[in-house]
């Protein structure tokens, strides 16, 4: 087989630009550095609350830092490619969790645990379980976006499946698979699917994998007949190290389907956690911990917003909205006023008077610029501060820290049968539409967040998204 010179220039481009093994080392390396200071932090607190104490103890134990490494490893995290961000964070906790209790198990056993203070681990495994995925975090935000950064893919079909798996990865660069071509035996499809060339036929993908070193290949092809499907799965498995297939099972669960093996046959096990009573009971008791300890914390400043709503304009402090929770009922969702007294009227004559913002409110239900919200509402609403008293509503059980947005009765029917999956669940102060985009994306693709946050959802998923709408808050990205 010719190799086609249409594919030249994707060659000599990413020979210069993908750098596969310096996304892995920086990984690793925030991790050996993340693993080092918490250590040093865990030493150096014991012995500012002790003077007596001798840290030099700890420094034989330093080789213990490439036990993690290697587990890390074994559980897939380097490179750690299109791991999704909550299973990352339960595969790095776990694994950290077991090399500690590796470390002091193995201690007691070799009678040295007289020598080490317990309290000195203790804050260790804290400090690694929060420090090692906020490294890995800081590299992927400083990084991803670099064109060096992550591991080539070649995606087999240019049909809707594909641009819809080129659109993804070139939208979160963070999961590490960087589509370089696509291919596709329909000649009326080649040119370019999303700034990615789509540079020939399915049999130019081991050209692909030879000149390139492409390592992940990713059939999107759904559509095309069973025979053809196994053709080409059986042809470029043995090309691909790794090869992903895209089923035709879109808007099922996706983190925590398992491969079953029946008899020779696959099947695929779907779990929906949160319709489960198990989950729901760990999931409520989460909510009430952390709001009974959020809210004394966040009370103080609570009431300075309080006081300077008062101040700048007329009105209570306190606003009450209904919303839509658990199997469609209606609650009051409390939030600190950010509007005017007659703002609905504002809002009316705006629109009426400007067609493309009511363009603008029909397409996100939001406006950039509301002639409805005060000058302080504006840094509530930066700040995402408007939605602390909603804790209230965690309390009483008609809302969730994390989950989909509480919808309002007038939005139910614009959402198109999403609301069967939506308000099966409670609604939440925060959710993943939140952090992915905030008002900056559009009302189809918020419903299909919140879908796919209840039909994924796990602790994991809920501790993911709570750091990253701190994240989020702090740098106020897509809040008006």
């Amino acid at each position: 087989m010719q190799d086609s010179p249409n594919i030249k220039p994707t060659i000599r481009l990413l020979t210069v630009v993908t750098r596969p093994w310096l996304t892995a080392s920086l990984l690793l390396v925030s991790d050996l550095v993340a693993l080092a200071v918490a250590g040093a932090l865990s030493v150096g607190l014991r012995y500012l609350f002790d003077g007596g104490f001798n840290p030099a103890v700890y420094g034989p134990l330093w080789p213990v830092v490439g036990l993690f490494v290697l587990v890390y490893a074994l559980v897939g995290l380097y490179p750690g490619v299109g791991v999704a961000p909550a299973e990352e964070l339960r595969r790095l906790t776990l694994a950290t969790t077991l090399v500690y209790l590796v470390l002091g198990a193995a201690l007691f056993l070799f009678k040295e645990g007289g020598a080490y203070s317990r309290a000195v681990f203790l804050v260790a495994w804290v400090f690694s379980v929060v420090l090692v995925p906020l490294g890995r975090a800081l590299v992927r935000h400083l990084c991803a976006h670099r064109r060096w950064w992550g591991y080539p893919a070649v995606v087999l079909g240019a049909g809707k499946t594909g641009r819809m798996v080129v659109r993804m990865l070139v939208r979160q660069p963070g999961l590490g698979l960087k589509p370089v071509a696509v291919l596709d035996d329909d000649p009326e499809k080649h040119g370019a699917l999303e700034g990615v060339p789509v540079v020939g036929g399915v049999d130019l993908a081991p050209v692909l994998a030879r000149e390139l070193g492409v390592r992940y290949a990713i059939v999107a092809m759904p559509g095309v007949p069973r025979a053809r499907l196994l053709e080409v799965l059986e042809r470029y498995g043995s090309v691909f190290p790794h090869l992903v297939l895209i089923p035709d099972l879109f808007g099922f669960s996706s983190l925590w389907v398992s491969a079953k093996d029946l008899g020779g046959v696959l099947g695929l096990e779907v779990r929906q956690r949160l319709l489960l009573p198990g989950p729901r009971l760990v999931k409520r008791f989460l909510d009430l911990a952390a709001t009974v300890v959020g809210g004394v914390l966040v009370l103080p400043l609570m009431l300075l917003i309080a006081l300077f709503i008062k101040l700048d304009s007329p009105g209570p402090v306190f606003y009450l909205q209904d919303r839509l929770g658990k199997d469609g009922r209606r609650f009051k969702a409390i939030k600190f006023r950010t509007m005017y007294g007659d703002g609905e009227k504002r809002l009316a004559e705006l629109l009426a008077q400007n067609p493309e913002l009511r363009a603008e409110y029909e397409l996100y239900h939001k406006l950039r610029n509301d002639p409805r919200v005060t000058r302080f509402g504006r840094v509530l609403r930066k700040l995402s501060l408007d939605e602390l008293p909603q804790l209230w509503n965690v309390l009483k059980g008609e809302m969730s820290l994390v989950g989909p947005r509480a919808y309002l009765p007038r939005e139910l029917p614009k959402m198109s049968g999403a609301e069967g999956a939506i308000l099966k669940v409670m609604p939440g102060i925060t959710g993943i539409w939140q952090v992915s985009g905030r008002n900056e994306v559009t009302f189809r693709e918020r419903l299909n967040m919140d879908m796919y946050y209840v039909r994924n959802w796990s602790v994991w998923l809920d501790l993911y998204i709570l750091a990253r709408t701190v994240w989020v808050v702090l740098f106020g990205k897509g809040a008006y």
